[in-house]
Formats: C-alpha cells, sequence, structure tokens
C-alpha cells in the first residue's frame, strides 16, 4: 500500500459561520478561524477542511454560491484567505476547502444570464425543461421551478435558489476547471467536493405515487451512468496536475462500487464519504444504534477498500445532529458514550474527520419552536409535513432528533457570555449547555472528551499499525460492543467499544498492554457502559 500525508493525517472540519467571530457581528468568520489555529494545532490536527466561504446570498449557509473567485462578505475578504493559508501552512498544517459544482445560487451571473431569455449563450448551462419530471428535491417539495418569464422549468435538486449546472456542456465544465485550477495555484492543499455524485442525470419518469404529486427520485440523481468519464476528465484536467488531498461527497455510491471511485489505480478521488452508515443515523428518529447494522455497512467499507483504496472516517458533520444525543447517551452517560463513540470510528483504516465541537461531546440543542431553527431543509420539511396533514407538535418533535441546525449552533469555547463565540448576538442560538461544556473546562481535565481526543490522535501518529494495518472485525459475547482488529507486520491493536447502556461481560486477552481507555476503573472481566479500550496484543 502506498504512503501518502492524506493517509496519515487528521483531518478536522471547520463550520465558519458558527467556529469563531473575530469581529463582534455575530457570525464566525475567517479571522476567527485565523485567531484559533494554535488550538487545532495543540489538539493534534493536520488538515482543516473549512466550509463554504465564498460569496453567496445564504440561502443554504454558503452552499449557494455566487461567485467562486470572491469571499462571502459576512465572512471577510480575500485577503483575510491568503492570511488563513498562510498561517495554517506556518504551523505545519494543510487546508482544503468546500468545492461545489453540482449548482450554484440562482444569483450566480451565469444563472442570470441562463434564466434572461431562451436563446442567450449562457440557456444550457443550466437545466431547462418544457415539462418537468415528478421527482421530489432532496429539500422536499417539486424539483422543478417554472420561470415565469421564459415559461421553462428548470431542475434544482437542492433548494428552488440551488440550480443544478449542466455537466454535459464543455463550456461549462471548462468554466469550473479553470476556477478549480485558480484554486489550486493559491496554494490550498485540496477539496472536499460536495454532491458530485449527483452531477449525472436520468431524466426518465417515475412511476406516479397515487396522492403524491412529487416522488423522490434519488436513483436519477445520484451515480447514474455515464458519470465516470464526467469526474475522470475533472480529475485529469485539475486534481492530477497537484499534489493534494480530495475526497467526495458520495450519495448513493456504494462498496462494490469503489474501483472507478477511489482505487489508487482507477479513482477520481483519494476517498470518499460514504452514506451508506448514514441511513442508520434516522432509524425511526430513535436514540442509539444498532449495533450490528453498523458493524455490517463499516465492515463492508473497510474489507473493500483495504488494498484497493482509502477510506475516509467520520461520525459527524454539519448536515447531521449530533452523535452523542443520537448513536449515544447525551444524559447519564455524556461522557462515556462520545469517546465511546470516537474510539469506535477512529482507529479504523482510513483518515478520521473530527467535526468541530464534536471533540468535546457537544450535544443537540433544545429548540422549541420552529423559528429557533435557521436551516432551508429544516423549514422545507417543517412546511412541506404541515401541508400533508402532519400535525405540528409531531413535525417538531422530528426536528428536534433530526435537523442539521444542531451541527451549526456555535462552538462552546468556555463558559463566558454567548460561550466565548462572540462578543455581539450568534446569529443561531446558543446551545445553553455551554456552561459546563466547553472547550476551556475540559482542556486541562485529564478525563475529559477533549483529552481523549488528543489521546487517541497521538496513538495514531505514533503507531503505524493504526494507519496502514488491515482490519478485521473481532467477535465478543455483547451484541453492543463493536470490537476490531488492526495488523500490520508483526504488531496487532485491538480496539473495543460498548456503545450500550448496559456492562457487558468480557475476558481481557492474557499478555495485553493497556494503550487507552475512557474509564479510570476498570475490570478485566466487565466492559461497562459505553467503555472504550484500545489494547496492544501479545
Amino acid at each position: 500500500m502506498k504512503k501518502t500525508w492524506w493517509k496519515e493525517a487528521v483531518a478536522y472540519q471547520v463550520y465558519p459561520r458558527s467556529f469563531n467571530d473575530s469581529n463582534g457581528d455575530g457570525i464566525g468568520d475567517i479571522n476567527g478561524v485565523t485567531e484559533k489555529l494554535d488550538y487545532l494545532k495543540e489538539l493534534g490536527i493536520d488538515v482543516i477542511w473549512i466550509c463554504p466561504m465564498y460569496k453567496s446570498p445564504n440561502d443554504d449557509n454558503g452552499y449557494d454560491i455566487s461567485d467562486y473567485q470572491e469571499i462571502m462578505d459576512e465572512l471577510g475578504t480575500m485577503e483575510d484567505f491568503d492570511r488563513l493559508l498562510e498561517e495554517v501552512h506556518a504551523r505545519g498544517m494543510k487546508l482544503i476547502i468546500d468545492l461545489v459544482i453540482n449548482h450554484t445560487s440562482d444569483e450566480h451571473p451565469w444563472f442570470l444570464e441562463s434564466r434572461s431569455s431562451l436563446d442567450n449563450p449562457k440557456r444550457d448551462w443550466y437545466i431547462w425543461r418544457d415539462r418537468p419530471t415528478n421527482w421530489e428535491s432532496i429539500f422536499g417539495g417539486p424539483a422543478w421551478e417554472l420561470d415565469e418569464k421564459t415559461g421553462q422549468y428548470y431542475l434544482h435538486i437542492f433548494s428552488k435558489k440551488q440550480p443544478d449546472l449542466n455537466w454535459e456542456n464543455k463550456e461549462v465544465r471548462e468554466e469550473l476547471y479553470k476556477m478549480v485550477n485558480w484554486w489550486l495555484d493559491k496554494g490550498i492543499d485540496g477539496f472536499r467536493v460536495d454532491a458530485i455524485s449527483h452531477i449525472k442525470k436520468d431524466f426518465s419518469d417515475l412511476p406516479i405515487e397515487e396522492g403524491k404529486p412529487w416522488v423522490p427520485a434519488w436513483e436519477k440523481m445520484m451515480n447514474v451512468d455515464g458519470i465516470q468519464p464526467l469526474l475522470a476528465e475533472l480529475r485529469d484536467e485539475t486534481f492530477a496536475k497537484y499534489d493534494i488531498m480530495t475526497v467526495g461527497e458520495a450519495n448513493g455510491v456504494y462498496a462494490e462500487d469503489i474501483d472507478e471511485w477511489i482505487s489508487e489505480e482507477e479513482g477520481k478521488f483519494d476517498m470518499v464519504f460514504q452514506f451508506e452508515d448514514l441511513t442508520l443515523w434516522d432509524n425511526d428518529v430513535k436514540q442509539g444504534i444498532n449495533v450490528n447494522d453498523l458493524k455490517t455497512v463499516l465492515t463492508r467499507w473497510q474489507k473493500a477498500v483495504d488494498g484497493v483504496g482509502w477510506n475516509a472516517l467520520f461520525i459527524e458533520n454539519h448536515d447531521k445532529p449530533r452523535v452523542v444525543s443520537t448513536w449515544g447517551n447525551d444524559g447519564e452517560y455524556w461522557r462515556e458514550s462520545a469517546t465511546a463513540l470516537a474510539c469506535m470510528y477512529f482507529f479504523m483504516q482510513g483518515t478520521p474527520f473530527i467535526y468541530q465541537g464534536q471533540e468535546i461531546g457537544m450535544t443537540n440543542a433544545p429548540f422549541e419552536e420552529i423559528h429557533h431553527y435557521d436551516d432551508v431543509h429544516t423549514h422545507n420539511l417543517y412546511f412541506y409535513n404541515l401541508a400533508e396533514g402532519m400535525e405540528h407538535d409531531a413535525i417538531m418533535t422530528l426536528l428536534k432528533s433530526t435537523s442539521r441546525d444542531h451541527s451549526r449552533t456555535p462552538m462552546q469555547w468556555n463558559a463566558e457570555e454567548n460561550a466565548g463565540f462572540t462578543t455581539g448576538k450568534p446569529w443561531l442560538q446558543m446551545n445553553p449547555n455551554f456552561e459546563w461544556l466547553n472547550v476551556e473546562s475540559q482542556q486541562q481535565d485529564p478525563s475529559s472528551v477533549f483529552s481523549f481526543y488528543k489521546q487517541m490522535i497521538s496513538l495514531r501518529k505514533n503507531m503505524e499499525v493504526l494507519v496502514y494495518g488491515s482490519y478485521d472485525l473481532a467477535e465478543t459475547d455483547c451484541e453492543d460492543v463493536y470490537a476490531y482488529t488492526r495488523t500490520h507486520g508483526n504488531e496487532q491493536v485491538l480496539v473495543l467499544s460498548n456503545l450500550g447502556s448496559t456492562a457487558c461481560a468480557w475476558q481481557e486477552p492474557k499478555g495485553a498492554e493497556l494503550l487507552l481507555a475512557n474509564y479510570q476503573d476498570r475490570d478485566a472481566h466487565q466492559l461497562k457502559p459505553y467503555e472504550a479500550r484500545v489494547y496492544k496484543l501479545a
């Protein structure tokens, strides 16, 4: 297996709007990220992924881009970005940015031209039809929007303010490649490529579902046959010319597809964020996780990719609620479940990603009213279900468990006003538990979630087996325990995470050296609720 810097790295995702506000306007910004680089260095981070900071009207918090080569006014200037990049590199870290090229904002000059007339030269840069299909948008409601002026419909598989680019048009592709190379020439270290599995569409109709004007069309708009030549061209015209790291957001891509997507021979990206285990996150909107299902999915990916390509490892991001409040237990076993879940994923084969606040165990927010939420997807879901006859209280129960805003509440730095995030009014309400759950309270506590993450990162950096070793599922007699080994040459490590709230009988291996644990008082014959351990085997 080829060794590379990005395989050995630990990455950290920054949602800049919620990370740190440097100017007191209540919105996190680029200079705020720069201010916290020493914190990320202390944690042990190698690569920072920063979510979109491009010029945007913010319908979808920056994922609706109106200018790819300008910075959003609220977040700073290009000079601020250049300073951030310089400071990241000065600390020996790397910076990757979001690349959003499935769609633009409807306020992008390209789309303004495209919608201006039927015969505009950029009309075909987007997807227009006289008759729409019955597809449902990923954000709810129809995936097509009527343009009154020209009488045609344009496709938007996300918000109606995010029209999809027409990747079949060569001029569109060439213009995107110029933009990508402009950023790479600036010296950035790679991209997380947003919604890239959606760029090819199958425009055939779907069967009408009785009583439903729109039907989910995922199979028509993700990983559609014919996408690979487009991805290969993107790679060859941009990524392949630089020593960078690329991570594709790959909804609809499965383990059997990895040769074309991420193999070292044919792959178009270094790794992908796969979505197969994300279906387990919304398991009837209940707390906890079916550990057997989780083992099945993650083991399938581990074994399929081993020796072929590389995995991207994560349990949190900006599009999902907090893992300790969904898969874990944010009450009695908050610290234990936050660290057990961390241990479970972090030591698998792949590059681990940490989402901001995950390293201190941030939880879902107790938002009670719809106006507490900002997210366009959350609002669409609320009004769509209301129109379908769902009761307000039932919808709010759903949102309290699933809204993306739970992961977007401002970072909790300390117990001072607004958790040290801003001196102004935060753009999104703070989670009130910041008074006890914050960075400052955990940095000097050796038993904290933050300290556990630091220990995990240090361990991975100092043991090659935890980077390049092969993965094998290990069986225990408890269905809530996720256990696996990593093996490299003569070295073998055992990772155990009890992901349940009951204790499990277990026998400690003879001669094993304990490397890491989230309980101080340990029993050689039992794993406590949400107990995690890492052993070096004799």
